[in-house]
């Protein structure tokens, strides 16, 4: 039995005990100091305070810059700290300062309200100043990475939900960074994400990607919009399959609950691969005996004979030329035509797109005989050799990242001048250019001096990849080499990417990513496992662009109607439809001399030249200019839109060119009206030589009634019927 001394001594001992552990239950947490680049450049850059129409433009707005979206945390901090004398903080009164007085909107300020007052943001501030404006430790647990919940999400219509952000850094530890982050949609109109994080769902269909920013690192929320009619797996499952394209893009239908628009008949389908593998239109003949071909086989047999015809070569390199081709007054016209046909003869002997890459980027030689090298005549400096490089051969577009960190993705300055490196001593030996007139000869070689420096740091950078391990560029006389080693490797996948996505654009009507050649966190692919899969087995086949091309006008999903259903009206981006586009303008104008058998003429170019294998775009037609070829003055690369005007629907009906075709005593109009041929043989010709398909009945019966008026010769007949045929939609867009 314990005495009382003792009794009193443990009662004592654990009475301490419990009070010692209940105060420590209770004691709040110490309050973490913020510092610079943790805590406020976040907050500047969330509140839009460095953002390109605020302080965050070149020069800054009112005498005060900030570097754009927080790329250069040195900078604004001497901005803020102590530039001006240290005007914009006042550490005695620190609720006093100008950058609270003014983002509060306390004071009068160009930019409005920023911050809310007595906000968190405010505070956040506040604590930050009266603790002495402090920087983030070096040696403080970096970020390394983004991560945002749900990482994926199914809306109905108008239903909100809010995201979670946290940083991830190098120590491990977690941080929740939903306040502090960036976010933006990739639709907005489908679906919406406020400041806060909070995603809502639009009124129709469709998918976008929520992407949050924070510190230069991303995060992306894929969220779906399904409609609310559910249709069943088993349709989904009886939709017939070409190959693996129609597995991938029937199962993102069925997340979308869309279903498909039905198959074109022969005839469509026949227009529609002329146009798009060769770029011209099948004859009568080649209608005639196609449609009459009882072969099951016959479509995949027709895209082996198109892809073997020598107007694949110049319709898919005048593709080609539009991101290459210079301008001829700026390198000389012997360079520019020199380019051209390498280009051409390139895909005339089915080049590797790989080789046909590697060729480019490691070009030396005489501009007079290496095509290639007209390129490097024309960029002349390493830093706009990057943005062409990445953006082609990439779809990265780097061009932001020469003055500042990017503002929609991870590349940094560094990034940017480490790859220009790659570029630095590309050697030229000759008169130079001296526009407008630069015909001389100039030599491009691999040199032994050049480098590039960082703008900020002034420190000369050694070639380095955007990501991964490329070749040491020591040893190798030509840093190029190692570049062309990198990008073409196995291991990279963006290079597969960017061509398989603009390939499938082209045939497809719309990028799996659009712009085809921005491929970043903050734009992802509509359909990310198709992407994928183009690009593993175009990489698997060699880099064979005939294989792509073949493999997607293999699927199903390429020969859809252009027709929607109750479904899928309101999608442009899931393929669950054909998408009409106006033909290109080469093709058109090639396709109105085919038609009216009136070959046209160019300058420069012998007879019989097609518009699509003419050599610049100098050469003068105001056809291909209204129909939208690229300015001949911009610089590579040229993008072409497919947007119509009224200014081309006036020329296709006015167009003196075009009505001296029509008029020609040399042309098909003359040529029937002489023939012995019936109006209703008169009309099939018609209708197959434009359409590539036979007239309907209620067709050839209004035809027919222009041939039955007495007050119209035959000639005229049939030169009214052709500009009415060559002036309808069906005419001018693939169905």
């Amino acid at each position: 039995m314990l005495g009382s001394r003792t009794r009193s001594s443990l009662i004592a001992a654990c009475l301490c005990g419990w009070l010692s552990a209940t105060s420590a239950a209770t004691e709040p947490e110490p309050r973490v100091v913020p510092t610079f680049e943790a805590d406020i450049q976040p907050i500047l850059t969330r509140a839009g305070c460095n953002s390109g129409p605020c302080h965050g433009k070149a020069r800054g707005q009112n005498g005060f810059a900030l570097s754009l979206l927080a790329f250069d945390p040195n900078f604004d901090y001497d901005a803020l700290v102590r530039e001006a004398r240290g005007r914009r903080l006042f550490p005695a009164a620190p609720e006093q300062s100008l950058l609270l007085s003014k983002a509060t909107a306390r004071i009068p300020h160009g930019g409005g309200r920023r911050l809310e007052p007595g906000g968190t943001f405010e505070k956040t501030i506040l604590d930050w100043i009266r603790a002495g404006t402090p920087r983030t430790p070096a040696s403080a647990p970096r970020v390394v990475g983004l991560e945002i919940s749900p990482s994926e999400r199914r809306l109905r219509f108008g239903e909100t939900f809010p995201v979670r952000v946290q940083a991830l850094y190098s120590d491990g530890s977690r941080r929740d960074v939903t306040e502090l982050s960036a976010f933006q949609s990739s639709e907005s109109t489908v679906v919406a994400v406020d400041p806060q994080g909070n995603v809502k769902a639009g009124p129709i269909p469709g998918e976008a990607g929520i992407s949050a920013r924070y510190e230069g690192f991303f995060a992306t929320l894929d969220v779906v919009i399904p409609r609310p009619d559910d249709v069943p797996d088993s349709y989904y499952q009886s939709l017939p399959r070409g190959n693996f394209i129609d597995d991938l893009i029937w199962k993102k239908l069925a997340k979308l609950e869309l279903t498909v628009s039905p198959p074109i008949d022969d005839a469509a389908f026949l227009r529609r691969a002329h146009v798009d593998v060769i770029g011209r239109l099948p004859t009568p003949d080649e209608v005639r005996a196609f449609l009459g071909d009882k072969n099951p086989n016959k479509r995949a047999a027709l895209v082996d004979r198109l892809l073997q015809r020598p107007e694949y070569a110049d319709f898919w390199a005048n593709k080609w030329v539009d991101l290459l081709r210079p301008n001829p007054y700026r390198v000389g016209i012997k360079a520019v035509f020199n380019l051209d046909a390498w280009i051409r003869s390139a895909f005339r002997d089915n080049l590797p797109y790989d080789r046909f890459v590697r060729e480019i980027l490691t070009a030396s030689g005489s501009t007079f005989e290496a095509g290639p090298a007209t390129i490097w005549r024309d960029r002349r400096e390493p830093e706009e050799t990057t943005t062409i490089v990445s953006q082609l051969f990439l779809g990265i577009r780097l061009e932001c990242a020469k003055c500042h960190h990017h503002p929609f993705e991870v590349w940094s300055q560094d990034d940017f001048y480490g790859f220009a490196a790659y570029f630095a001593k590309v050697g030229r030996k000759g008169t130079g250019l001296s526009p407008p007139i630069s015909g001389s000869e100039e030599i491009v070689f691999a040199g032994r001096k050049g480098s590039v420096s960082h703008p900020l740091t002034g420190a000369t950078m050694e070639p380095k990849p955007l990501f991964g391990k490329a070749p040491a560029p020591e040893g190798i006389a030509d840093p190029r080499i190692a570049l062309a080693d990198w990008i073409t490797s196995k291991e990279n996948r963006y290079f597969t990417r960017v061509i398989v996505n603009r390939v499938w654009a082209d045939l497809m009507g719309r990028g799996i990513v659009e712009p085809v050649d921005d491929l970043r966190a903050t734009n992802p692919p509509t359909n990310a496992p198709l992407l994928d899969a183009l690009a593993d087995d175009f990489r698997d086949h060699g880099h064979d662009l005939p294989h792509l091309i073949r493999t997607i006008l293999a699927s199903r999903a390429y020969a859809l109607s252009s027709l929607p259903d109750e479904t899928n009206a309101a999608d442009t981006r899931n393929h669950s439809r054909g998408y009409r586009r106006r033909l290109r303008a080469e093709v058109l104008l090639d396709a109105v001399a085919d038609v009216t058998e009136v070959p046209d003429r160019f300058d420069a170019a012998p007879p019989g030249t097609r518009s699509s294998a003419i050599w610049t775009h100098r050469t003068p037609s105001l056809f291909l200019d209204t129909f939208g070829r690229p300015d001949p003055n911009q610089d590579p690369p040229c993008e072409r839109t497919t947007d119509t005007s009224v200014v081309q629907v006036l020329h296709l009906m006015n167009a003196p060119v075009i009505q001296q075709k029509l008029a020609s005593d040399v042309g098909r109009v003359a040529r029937l009206a002489k023939s012995g041929a019936s109006p209703d043989e008169i009309i099939e010709e018609l209708y197959l030589a434009c359409y590539s398909r036979y007239p309907e009945a209620d067709e050839r019966s209004v035809a027919l009634e222009i041939f039955r008026d007495p007050r119209v010769d035959r000639r005229a007949a049939i030169e009214d019927l052709l500009w009415a045929l060559l002036n309808s939609a069906e005419f001018v867009f693939k169905n």
